[in-house]
Protein backbone atom coordinates (compact mmCIF):
# COMPACT_ATOMS: atom_id res chain seq x y z
CA UNK A 1 0.00 0.00 0.00
CA UNK A 2 1.47 3.39 -0.74
CA UNK A 3 2.18 5.61 1.99
CA UNK A 4 0.64 8.53 0.91
CA UNK A 5 -1.34 9.40 -2.59
CA UNK A 6 -0.32 12.04 -4.82
CA UNK A 7 -2.81 13.97 -7.09
CA UNK A 8 -2.21 16.13 -9.81
CA UNK A 9 -5.70 16.27 -11.46
CA UNK A 10 -7.14 19.51 -10.24
CA UNK A 11 -4.21 21.38 -11.04
CA UNK A 12 -3.79 19.78 -14.38
CA UNK A 13 -7.79 20.09 -15.36
CA UNK A 14 -8.14 23.36 -14.07
CA UNK A 15 -5.49 25.71 -15.95
CA UNK A 16 -5.20 24.79 -19.29
CA UNK A 17 -1.40 26.14 -19.64
CA UNK A 18 -0.04 24.05 -16.83
CA UNK A 19 -1.66 20.77 -18.42
CA UNK A 20 -0.15 21.63 -21.72
CA UNK A 21 3.71 22.59 -20.34
CA UNK A 22 2.91 19.43 -18.24
CA UNK A 23 2.92 17.31 -21.08
CA UNK A 24 5.61 18.30 -22.59
CA UNK A 25 8.00 18.33 -18.90
CA UNK A 26 6.63 14.63 -18.36
CA UNK A 27 8.87 12.80 -20.23
CA UNK A 28 12.08 14.90 -19.76
CA UNK A 29 11.08 14.16 -15.99
CA UNK A 30 11.19 10.38 -16.69
CA UNK A 31 15.05 11.16 -18.22
CA UNK A 32 16.24 13.10 -15.31
CA UNK A 33 15.11 10.60 -12.96
CA UNK A 34 17.30 7.82 -15.36
CA UNK A 35 19.99 10.66 -15.08
CA UNK A 36 20.63 10.53 -11.22
CA UNK A 37 19.91 6.59 -11.13
CA UNK A 38 23.21 6.30 -12.84
CA UNK A 39 24.70 9.59 -11.78
CA UNK A 40 28.37 9.51 -9.91
CA UNK A 41 27.76 12.82 -8.55
CA UNK A 42 29.41 12.69 -5.47
CA UNK A 43 27.06 14.96 -3.92
CA UNK A 44 24.27 12.63 -4.69
CA UNK A 45 26.42 9.72 -3.78
CA UNK A 46 26.38 11.91 0.07
CA UNK A 47 22.47 11.72 -0.19
CA UNK A 48 22.03 8.44 -1.32
CA UNK A 49 24.96 7.43 1.89
CA UNK A 50 22.96 9.20 4.09
CA UNK A 51 19.93 6.39 3.79
CA UNK A 52 22.35 3.60 3.64
CA UNK A 53 24.59 4.03 6.15
CA UNK A 54 24.06 1.81 9.49
CA UNK A 55 27.06 2.02 11.65
CA UNK A 56 26.83 5.43 12.04
CA UNK A 57 23.94 5.19 14.11
CA UNK A 58 25.93 3.49 16.70
CA UNK A 59 27.97 6.60 17.17
CA UNK A 60 25.37 8.85 16.91
CA UNK A 61 23.47 6.63 20.06
CA UNK A 62 27.09 6.98 21.98
CA UNK A 63 26.58 10.84 21.22
CA UNK A 64 22.67 10.96 22.51
CA UNK A 65 24.23 9.04 25.51
CA UNK A 66 26.93 11.39 26.27
CA UNK A 67 24.00 14.67 25.87
CA UNK A 68 21.51 13.30 27.82
CA UNK A 69 23.48 11.72 31.00
CA UNK A 70 21.79 13.51 34.04
CA UNK A 71 20.61 16.19 31.42
CA UNK A 72 16.94 18.11 31.72
CA UNK A 73 17.55 20.55 28.75
CA UNK A 74 19.43 19.52 25.41
CA UNK A 75 20.13 22.84 23.05
CA UNK A 76 20.66 21.81 19.45
CA UNK A 77 22.79 24.75 18.00
CA UNK A 78 22.59 25.66 14.25
CA UNK A 79 20.85 27.33 11.45
CA UNK A 80 19.99 26.40 8.23
CA UNK A 81 20.05 22.96 6.62
CA UNK A 82 21.84 22.27 10.33
CA UNK A 83 18.33 23.27 12.38
CA UNK A 84 15.67 22.80 9.93
CA UNK A 85 15.33 19.01 8.79
CA UNK A 86 15.73 18.45 12.83
CA UNK A 87 13.07 20.56 13.19
CA UNK A 88 10.64 18.59 11.06
CA UNK A 89 11.83 15.43 12.31
CA UNK A 90 11.05 16.83 15.75
CA UNK A 91 7.94 17.65 15.45
CA UNK A 92 6.55 14.27 15.21
CA UNK A 93 7.08 14.16 19.09
CA UNK A 94 4.85 17.43 18.96
CA UNK A 95 8.16 19.78 19.50
CA UNK A 96 7.59 23.00 18.44
CA UNK A 97 3.74 22.29 19.05
CA UNK A 98 1.47 23.58 22.05
CA UNK A 99 1.31 19.58 23.14
CA UNK A 100 5.03 19.08 23.38
CA UNK A 101 6.75 17.37 26.45
CA UNK A 102 9.68 15.68 26.68
CA UNK A 103 8.82 12.04 26.10
CA UNK A 104 9.83 9.71 29.55
CA UNK A 105 13.69 9.62 30.22
CA UNK A 106 13.90 12.25 27.48
CA UNK A 107 15.45 15.82 28.07
CA UNK A 108 13.44 18.65 26.82
CA UNK A 109 14.52 19.95 23.31
CA UNK A 110 15.03 23.45 22.34
CA UNK A 111 16.26 23.98 18.65
CA UNK A 112 18.17 27.68 18.19
CA UNK A 113 18.25 28.29 14.69
CA UNK A 114 18.42 32.22 15.75
CA UNK A 115 20.82 34.96 17.05
CA UNK A 116 18.63 37.27 18.56
CA UNK A 117 20.80 38.19 21.34
CA UNK A 118 17.82 38.77 24.57
CA UNK A 119 16.06 35.63 23.24
CA UNK A 120 19.10 33.20 23.32
CA UNK A 121 20.41 35.30 26.57
CA UNK A 122 17.10 35.02 28.46
CA UNK A 123 16.53 31.55 27.75
CA UNK A 124 20.42 30.78 29.31
CA UNK A 125 19.18 32.67 32.16
CA UNK A 126 15.71 30.49 32.44
CA UNK A 127 17.24 27.16 32.57
CA UNK A 128 19.46 25.41 35.25
CA UNK A 129 23.03 24.95 33.41
CA UNK A 130 23.96 22.40 35.33
CA UNK A 131 21.88 19.65 33.86
CA UNK A 132 21.75 22.03 30.22
CA UNK A 133 23.64 20.21 27.32
CA UNK A 134 24.48 21.49 23.51
CA UNK A 135 24.53 19.88 20.47
CA UNK A 136 26.42 21.74 17.70
CA UNK A 137 25.85 21.86 14.31
CA UNK A 138 27.68 23.24 11.36
CA UNK A 139 28.61 21.52 8.08
CA UNK A 140 31.56 23.11 7.35
CA UNK A 141 32.55 24.09 11.17
CA UNK A 142 33.05 28.14 10.30
CA UNK A 143 28.88 29.46 10.61
CA UNK A 144 29.66 32.52 12.19
CA UNK A 145 25.91 32.34 13.67
CA UNK A 146 26.38 28.84 15.06
CA UNK A 147 30.45 29.64 16.58
CA UNK A 148 28.54 32.78 18.29
CA UNK A 149 25.68 30.98 19.61
CA UNK A 150 28.40 28.46 21.17
CA UNK A 151 30.70 31.34 22.22
CA UNK A 152 27.47 32.53 24.34
CA UNK A 153 26.47 29.34 25.40
CA UNK A 154 30.65 28.87 26.62
CA UNK A 155 30.29 32.31 28.21
CA UNK A 156 27.13 31.69 30.33
CA UNK A 157 28.53 27.96 31.23
CA UNK A 158 31.81 30.10 33.05
CA UNK A 159 29.95 32.84 34.38
CA UNK A 160 28.19 30.14 36.61
CA UNK A 161 31.13 27.99 37.10
CA UNK A 162 30.70 25.42 35.02
CA UNK A 163 34.35 25.96 32.90
CA UNK A 164 35.86 23.04 34.57
CA UNK A 165 32.66 20.42 32.70
CA UNK A 166 32.76 22.04 29.56
CA UNK A 167 33.42 18.68 27.77
CA UNK A 168 30.37 17.11 29.91
CA UNK A 169 27.84 19.71 28.16
CA UNK A 170 28.94 19.94 24.51
CA UNK A 171 28.88 17.50 21.40
CA UNK A 172 29.06 18.83 17.30
CA UNK A 173 28.83 17.35 14.40
CA UNK A 174 31.35 19.02 11.63
CA UNK A 175 33.23 18.16 8.67
CA UNK A 176 36.68 16.34 9.48
CA UNK A 177 39.83 18.38 9.20
CA UNK A 178 40.83 22.02 10.35
CA UNK A 179 37.55 23.76 11.39
CA UNK A 180 37.06 26.43 14.68
CA UNK A 181 34.14 23.90 15.35
CA UNK A 182 36.37 21.05 15.64
CA UNK A 183 39.07 22.69 17.48
CA UNK A 184 36.81 24.22 19.95
CA UNK A 185 35.23 21.44 21.13
CA UNK A 186 38.55 19.18 20.41
CA UNK A 187 40.49 21.48 22.67
CA UNK A 188 37.18 21.19 25.89
CA UNK A 189 37.24 17.33 25.30
CA UNK A 190 33.78 17.51 23.61
CA UNK A 191 32.69 14.22 21.40
CA UNK A 192 32.51 15.07 17.44
CA UNK A 193 30.74 13.06 14.92
CA UNK A 194 31.79 13.58 11.15
CA UNK A 195 29.29 15.83 8.60
CA UNK A 196 29.99 13.61 4.96
CA UNK A 197 31.72 16.60 3.45
CA UNK A 198 29.70 15.92 0.09
CA UNK A 199 26.39 16.12 2.23
CA UNK A 200 25.04 19.68 1.21
CA UNK A 201 23.32 20.62 4.84
CA UNK A 202 19.77 21.13 3.10
CA UNK A 203 19.85 17.66 2.21
CA UNK A 204 20.82 16.06 5.67
CA UNK A 205 17.89 15.34 7.65
CA UNK A 206 18.41 11.53 7.23
CA UNK A 207 22.34 11.52 8.56
CA UNK A 208 23.10 12.53 11.67
CA UNK A 209 22.72 16.03 12.06
CA UNK A 210 18.63 15.24 11.74
CA UNK A 211 18.89 11.88 13.36
CA UNK A 212 20.73 12.89 16.31
CA UNK A 213 18.28 15.07 17.28
CA UNK A 214 15.28 12.51 16.22
CA UNK A 215 16.97 10.64 19.04
CA UNK A 216 17.53 12.70 21.45
CA UNK A 217 13.06 13.64 20.94
CA UNK A 218 12.68 9.80 21.44
CA UNK A 219 12.15 9.13 17.91
CA UNK A 220 12.95 5.88 15.64
CA UNK A 221 15.97 7.04 13.58
CA UNK A 222 16.06 3.66 11.58
CA UNK A 223 12.32 4.19 10.39
CA UNK A 224 12.80 7.67 9.76
CA UNK A 225 15.47 6.25 7.17
CA UNK A 226 13.74 3.14 6.47
CA UNK A 227 11.07 5.02 4.78
CA UNK A 228 13.25 7.63 2.92
CA UNK A 229 15.16 4.64 1.40
CA UNK A 230 11.90 2.88 0.38
CA UNK A 231 10.80 6.19 -1.61
CA UNK A 232 14.14 6.59 -2.94
CA UNK A 233 14.62 2.84 -3.76
CA UNK A 234 11.08 3.06 -5.42
CA UNK A 235 12.71 6.12 -7.64
CA UNK A 236 16.15 4.11 -8.70
CA UNK A 237 14.36 0.95 -9.84
CA UNK A 238 10.73 2.24 -11.42
CA UNK A 239 8.25 4.79 -11.26
CA UNK A 240 7.77 7.28 -8.43
CA UNK A 241 5.38 10.31 -7.79
CA UNK A 242 8.69 12.84 -8.00
CA UNK A 243 8.41 12.24 -11.40
CA UNK A 244 4.61 14.08 -11.49
CA UNK A 245 5.75 16.23 -8.86
CA UNK A 246 8.99 17.65 -10.69
CA UNK A 247 7.17 18.02 -13.95
CA UNK A 248 4.58 19.86 -12.50
CA UNK A 249 6.21 22.27 -10.81
CA UNK A 250 8.62 22.86 -13.87
CA UNK A 251 5.37 22.79 -16.14
CA UNK A 252 3.76 25.69 -13.75
CA UNK A 253 6.71 27.90 -13.98
CA UNK A 254 6.68 27.49 -17.86
CA UNK A 255 2.70 28.43 -17.77
CA UNK A 256 3.93 31.75 -15.92
CA UNK A 257 3.42 30.41 -12.28
CA UNK A 258 6.11 31.96 -10.81
CA UNK A 259 5.45 31.03 -6.65
CA UNK A 260 4.67 28.00 -5.18
CA UNK A 261 2.82 27.47 -1.84
CA UNK A 262 2.95 24.47 0.41
CA UNK A 263 -0.01 24.21 2.46
CA UNK A 264 -0.27 21.59 5.55
CA UNK A 265 -3.26 20.89 7.49
CA UNK A 266 -1.39 19.35 10.64
CA UNK A 267 0.62 20.88 13.21
CA UNK A 268 3.22 18.29 13.22
CA UNK A 269 3.93 18.95 9.81
CA UNK A 270 4.49 22.91 10.20
CA UNK A 271 8.01 22.82 10.00
CA UNK A 272 8.04 20.90 6.48
CA UNK A 273 7.76 23.54 4.24
CA UNK A 274 10.20 25.63 6.28
CA UNK A 275 12.55 22.89 5.58
CA UNK A 276 11.09 22.76 1.87
CA UNK A 277 11.60 25.97 1.39
CA UNK A 278 15.10 26.24 1.71
CA UNK A 279 15.70 22.85 -0.06
CA UNK A 280 14.04 24.49 -3.04
CA UNK A 281 15.13 27.71 -3.22
CA UNK A 282 18.93 27.10 -2.28
CA UNK A 283 18.47 24.35 -4.61
CA UNK A 284 17.56 25.45 -7.76
CA UNK A 285 18.01 29.50 -7.41
CA UNK A 286 20.11 29.37 -10.16
CA UNK A 287 20.78 30.84 -13.28
CA UNK A 288 17.48 32.80 -13.51
CA UNK A 289 15.70 29.56 -12.64
CA UNK A 290 13.56 28.18 -9.90
CA UNK A 291 10.53 29.74 -8.18
CA UNK A 292 9.35 31.06 -4.84
CA UNK A 293 8.58 28.72 -2.21
CA UNK A 294 6.13 30.26 0.34
CA UNK A 295 5.04 28.10 3.27
CA UNK A 296 1.33 27.84 4.82
CA UNK A 297 -0.73 26.22 7.25
CA UNK A 298 -4.33 25.21 7.68
CA UNK A 299 -6.83 26.46 8.63
CA UNK A 300 -5.11 29.39 9.79
CA UNK A 301 -3.85 30.88 6.75
CA UNK A 302 -7.35 30.47 5.10
CA UNK A 303 -8.12 33.37 7.63
CA UNK A 304 -4.63 35.57 6.41
CA UNK A 305 -3.94 34.23 3.32
CA UNK A 306 -6.57 32.76 1.35
CA UNK A 307 -8.07 35.90 -0.37
CA UNK A 308 -5.25 37.18 -1.83
CA UNK A 309 -4.64 33.26 -3.14
CA UNK A 310 -8.22 33.29 -4.60
CA UNK A 311 -8.57 36.79 -5.90
CA UNK A 312 -4.78 38.30 -6.28
CA UNK A 313 -2.23 36.73 -8.90
CA UNK A 314 -2.61 33.86 -10.04
CA UNK A 315 1.05 33.00 -10.26
CA UNK A 316 1.16 29.98 -7.84
CA UNK A 317 1.12 26.48 -7.57
CA UNK A 318 -0.38 25.37 -4.26
CA UNK A 319 0.14 21.82 -2.97
CA UNK A 320 -1.62 20.70 -0.01
CA UNK A 321 -0.78 18.55 2.63
CA UNK A 322 -2.37 16.36 5.04
CA UNK A 323 -2.39 13.02 7.07
CA UNK A 324 -5.25 11.17 8.88
CA UNK A 325 -5.33 12.21 12.47
CA UNK A 326 -4.03 10.11 15.39
CA UNK A 327 -6.46 10.95 18.15
CA UNK A 328 -9.63 12.49 17.95
CA UNK A 329 -11.17 15.88 19.84
CA UNK A 330 -15.15 16.21 19.87
CA UNK A 331 -17.51 19.18 20.55
CA UNK A 332 -19.74 18.87 23.54
CA UNK A 333 -23.07 17.78 22.48
CA UNK A 334 -25.36 18.90 24.91
CA UNK A 335 -23.80 23.09 24.94
CA UNK A 336 -23.48 23.08 21.07
CA UNK A 337 -27.51 22.46 21.20
CA UNK A 338 -28.16 24.37 23.75
CA UNK A 339 -26.44 27.34 21.53
CA UNK A 340 -27.46 26.54 18.27
CA UNK A 341 -24.42 24.68 17.38
CA UNK A 342 -26.06 21.58 15.90
CA UNK A 343 -24.13 21.74 13.01
CA UNK A 344 -20.36 20.96 15.09
CA UNK A 345 -22.25 19.02 18.49
CA UNK A 346 -20.00 16.06 18.46
CA UNK A 347 -17.94 17.04 15.61
CA UNK A 348 -14.01 16.21 15.79
CA UNK A 349 -11.43 19.19 15.50
CA UNK A 350 -10.39 16.60 12.34
CA UNK A 351 -13.34 16.54 10.75
CA UNK A 352 -13.62 20.72 10.66
CA UNK A 353 -9.97 20.21 9.47
CA UNK A 354 -11.06 17.52 6.86
CA UNK A 355 -13.98 19.76 5.50
CA UNK A 356 -12.14 22.91 5.41
CA UNK A 357 -9.20 21.06 3.23
CA UNK A 358 -11.68 20.30 1.03
CA UNK A 359 -13.68 23.26 0.47
CA UNK A 360 -9.98 25.56 -0.18
CA UNK A 361 -8.52 22.68 -2.55
CA UNK A 362 -12.06 22.99 -4.80
CA UNK A 363 -12.66 26.61 -3.95
CA UNK A 364 -8.46 27.57 -5.57
CA UNK A 365 -9.33 24.82 -8.08
CA UNK A 366 -13.08 26.75 -9.36
CA UNK A 367 -10.64 29.84 -9.48
CA UNK A 368 -8.56 28.28 -12.12
CA UNK A 369 -5.76 28.05 -9.04
CA UNK A 370 -3.70 25.37 -9.95
CA UNK A 371 -3.71 22.48 -7.04
CA UNK A 372 -2.22 19.41 -6.25
CA UNK A 373 -2.86 17.02 -3.06
CA UNK A 374 -0.79 14.77 -1.41
CA UNK A 375 -2.24 12.93 1.35
CA UNK A 376 -0.92 10.29 3.93
CA UNK A 377 -2.34 7.16 4.08
CA UNK A 378 -1.98 6.78 7.87
CA UNK A 379 -1.27 8.78 11.23
CA UNK A 380 2.15 10.81 10.84
CA UNK A 381 5.20 8.51 11.98
CA UNK A 382 8.85 8.14 11.66
CA UNK A 383 8.70 5.77 8.58
CA UNK A 384 6.14 8.22 6.31
CA UNK A 385 7.62 11.53 7.55
CA UNK A 386 11.03 10.25 5.89
CA UNK A 387 9.28 9.00 2.93
CA UNK A 388 7.80 11.96 2.48
CA UNK A 389 10.51 14.32 3.06
CA UNK A 390 12.63 11.72 0.66
CA UNK A 391 9.75 12.84 -1.98
CA UNK A 392 10.24 16.50 -1.92
CA UNK A 393 13.96 15.54 -2.10
CA UNK A 394 13.53 13.66 -5.65
CA UNK A 395 11.01 16.42 -6.59
CA UNK A 396 14.07 19.02 -6.28
CA UNK A 397 16.69 16.96 -7.99
CA UNK A 398 14.31 16.16 -11.05
CA UNK A 399 13.66 19.93 -11.45
CA UNK A 400 17.41 20.35 -11.06
CA UNK A 401 17.69 18.45 -14.52
CA UNK A 402 14.56 20.12 -16.06
CA UNK A 403 16.07 23.72 -15.67
CA UNK A 404 19.87 22.80 -16.33
CA UNK A 405 20.98 23.68 -13.08
CA UNK A 406 23.33 21.91 -10.24
CA UNK A 407 21.15 21.59 -7.07
CA UNK A 408 23.90 21.32 -4.78
CA UNK A 409 25.62 24.35 -3.12
CA UNK A 410 24.79 27.80 -3.13
CA UNK A 411 27.46 29.70 -5.06
CA UNK A 412 25.44 33.17 -4.58
CA UNK A 413 25.00 33.12 -0.93
CA UNK A 414 29.10 33.54 0.01
CA UNK A 415 29.28 36.84 -1.01
CA UNK A 416 26.34 37.74 2.22
CA UNK A 417 29.23 35.89 4.99
CA UNK A 418 32.06 37.69 2.67
CA UNK A 419 31.06 40.69 3.47
CA UNK A 420 29.49 39.73 7.19
CA UNK A 421 33.28 39.22 7.72
CA UNK A 422 33.97 42.23 6.43
CA UNK A 423 31.47 44.47 8.70
CA UNK A 424 32.70 42.72 11.69
CA UNK A 425 36.32 43.45 10.94
CA UNK A 426 35.71 46.92 10.72
CA UNK A 427 34.09 47.18 13.76
CA UNK A 428 36.94 46.16 15.39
Amino acid sequence: MPLFTHNLAPALAKHPGVKAAFDKRLPQAREALTHWRTSQNPNFAAVRRSIENTDDLAQAAELVEHLTKNTTELLLLGIGGSSLGAQTLAQLAFWGTEAYTPRPNHPRLHIIDGIDSAVFRTLLNMLDLRTTRFLVVSKSGGTTETLMQLLVAIEALEEAGGGKYLKHHFAGIAEEGSNPLRAILTDMGAPMMAHDADLNGRYSAFSPVGLVPALIAGLDARAIRAGAREMFDAAMTGEAPAIDGGALSVAARDAGLSQSVMWVYRDRLARLPKWWRQLWAESLGKNGQGTTPIDAQGPVDQHSQLQLYLDGPNDKLFTLVDAPAVSEAKANVAWAQKHGLDLLAGRGLSEVVAAELRATAETLSNAGRAVRRISLASPLEERNMGALMMHFVLETLIAARLWNVDPFGQPAVEEGKRLTRKYLEAQG
